[in-house]
């Protein structure tokens, strides 16, 4: 047996899916090299293998060796959510920055179909569609007059350059049930667990999605997702919570505040910098966080500084940083929860899509001369949600648009705060998301600012992102 170090693929242009996670299965108790093991295989010895070991004695692990790569076209965004809702699988989809939605792109959900609120639903889906589309021109020419062709550059090159810029404004009118495109992969542990959930789903379309994604991925791994069925638990829990919440008598008033920091830990400081410690030393923890609660502040500041100081704008920060979380009661428009809802690594518990938290208005919908129209197609969106939400809370959502407050609760440990801050912060997001990843910093530098100094952001403070891009 040669002892020669290799690395190779196995090929799904040459092997199933399943027959790749049989073949790493196998390797735990097999001398055999991959290829070999790979080589005495077939598709149906694999799915025996499979309905024994996984199936039979609860070796899921092992399908997370099955990978797919499913397309997932014309669905709604409010179908996305859910299918983006698993944390361990990737999706990319299509973009409201730099995209423009076609007019009759958007769902009428399978429950309203020959229904009485049917033609009400177009008629306001339509409103909203139109108010876009009669928008985009006015916003890119109070654009294009703050950042004017350059020399030598085309007009199609020009569009490009500012195209985000209107288009980021104009998509507040976009509802729910705008439809979207999007590529997942998943791992078939992580998918079959995928298609529970879609399964278990209020709304309709999600159940169909379901469906088709659990037929589409049985050709690929028929026997790691083929007992994927709805779950009672999922769908009792949620409606029996959903009565409860229904019947309780909340206090006239809240805090206004948008952004809470409402859970952190005071120590959480210290406990990172013991824990880097303990890491690199042979003390036990409880003697790593002594010596850092007995340090004087200038000595935190060095090992804060040893710590994140070399942080480069590509580095991941140690992974010492998630022994302190914090957790945040969240307000935020629609189309900015779109984005935050892709940062899978914290936890997030965000309620059903509504208009009865208000809405944005940006400020260049009113110096293009649009807050009347906008305003009318957002209260036409609120009116048309009161009387679908009477009948079925689900549906409603699909006509909510992306200018619409909604609320998320999410916790996170410190070093995704970096990565979350980093990404959403930057000049080039969304000025809608940019604001509250300023507002997180500022509340995690609040708490504790000797490692949350090292969350390098632009200089726009979110109070003033809040002034500069939106009208109270």
């Amino acid at each position: 047996m040669s002892f020669e170090r290799q690395i190779y693929l196995l090929s799904p242009r040459e092997l199933s899916a399943e027959t790749i996670a049989v073949a790493f299965a196998k390797t735990s108790r097999s001398p055999e090299s991959f290829r070999e093991i790979a080589a005495e295989l077939t598709d149906e010895q694999s799915a025996r293998f499979h309905e024994k070991w996984v199936v039979g004695y609860g070796h899921a692990s092992v399908a997370e060796h099955a990978v797919l790569h499913i397309a997932i076209e014309n669905v709604s965004r409010l179908a996305v959510e859910c299918i983006e809702s698993n944390r361990l699988a990737s999706y990319t989809e299509k973009s409201t920055r730099y995209q423009k939605w076609d007019p009759e792109a958007f769902l009428l959900p399978p429950e309203l179909d020959g229904h009485p609120l049917q033609e009400r639903y177009v008629r306001v889906c339509r409103l909203l569609f139109e108010t876009y589309q009669r928008s985009l021109e006015p916003v890119k020419r109070v654009i294009a007059a703050a950042m004017p062709r350059r020399e030598n550059e085309s007009e199609e090159a020009h569009d490009r350059r500012i195209r985000s810029r209107y288009v980021d404004v104009c998509r507040f009118l976009l509802p729910g049930a705008a439809l979207a495109n999007l590529g997942m992969t998943a791992n078939a542990r992580v998918l079959e667990g995928a298609i529970r959930k879609m399964l278990s789903h209020p709304l309709q379309e999600v159940r169909q999605i379901g469906a088709e994604v659990k037929r589409v991925a049985l050709n690929e791994a028929p026997t790691l997702v083929k007992y994927a069925d709805a779950q009672p638990y999922l769908m009792e829990t949620a409606t029996e919570l959903e009565q409860v919440q229904a019947a309780l008598v909340l206090p006239e008033r809240e805090n206004g505040d948008w952004c809470r920091l409402i859970a952190y830990d005071p120590e959480g400081e210290l406990k990172v910098l013991a824990a880097a410690l303990y890491r690199f030393g042979q003390m036990g923890y409880d003697q790593a966080l002594m010596s850092v609660r007995t340090a004087s502040e200038e000595q935190r500041r060095q090992l804060a500084h040893l710590i994140l100081g070399r942080l480069g704008e590509h580095d991941v920060p140690l992974r010492e940083l998630e022994h302190t979380s914090y957790t945040f009661d969240l307000l935020l428009d629609q189309g900015a929860y779109a984005e935050f809802k892709r940062h899978r690594m914290m936890t997030q518990t965000p309620q059903r899509p509504s208009t009865r938290l208000g809405y944005l208005l940006p400020r260049l919908m009113v110096e293009a001369g649009l807050e009347t129209e906008y305003r009318t197609a957002m209260e036409a969106a609120a009116e048309c949600y009161e009387t679908l939400a009477a009948w079925n809370p689900h549906v409603a959502g699909y006509i909510v648009p992306n200018g619409f407050h909604r609320r998320v609760l999410f916790t996170m440990n410190l070093r995704e705060a970096f990565a979350f801050c980093r990404l959403r912060a930057a000049s080039n997001a969304h000025f809608s998301i940019r604001r509250v990843a300023q507002r997180v910093a500022a509340e995690i530098r609040r708490v504790h600012p000797l490692l949350g100094g090292f969350l390098r952001l632009p200089e726009e403070p979110w109070e003033w992102l809040e002034s500069e891009y939106f009208v109270e």
